[in-house]
């Protein structure tokens, strides 16, 4: 996914806050389910949630540039999924971060259903 850097995501010198890198990836995770039709979750009573980030801030990028997101799937397994997500400038890795993401239904982990493993795995082709 592309994303242009907006005023928004900067500071006062015009490099983009350190949190705005998890914010890119986010959106980028969510425009692959919106893009297939579907909506991360079944509602208010079932989804996604983060259980854990690490991340790398590399390099900094500036008001203008326009940044790539990209994501694999590391791991998945019954209820939760690894996916390594990364930023880029063109080939320069800005921001890197493994985020654990779990399926839960009203607020207990759940096996991942079907509809979603598929999607997850798209990430990878």
């Amino acid at each position: 996914m592309k994303i242009r850097v907006y005023y928004e995501d900067t500071d006062a010198g015009g490099i983009v806050y350190h949190s705005r890198y998890i914010n890119f990836c986010e959106r980028a995770r969510s425009e692959h389910f919106f893009a297939q039709g579907v909506i991360p979750g079944d509602g208010e009573k079932s989804g996604f949630v983060v259980r854990n980030i690490t991340a790398e801030f590399l390099a900094t990028a500036k008001l203008g540039d326009m940044l790539e997101v990209k994501t694999v799937i590391k791991h998945l397994k019954n209820s939760s999924v690894v996916l390594r997500q990364e930023v880029f400038r063109d080939d320069t890795r800005l921001f890197g971060m493994d985020v654990v993401l779990v399926y839960i239904e009203e607020g207990k982990p759940r096996r991942i259903p079907e509809r979603f493993i598929a999607l997850f795995e798209n990430f990878n082709a």
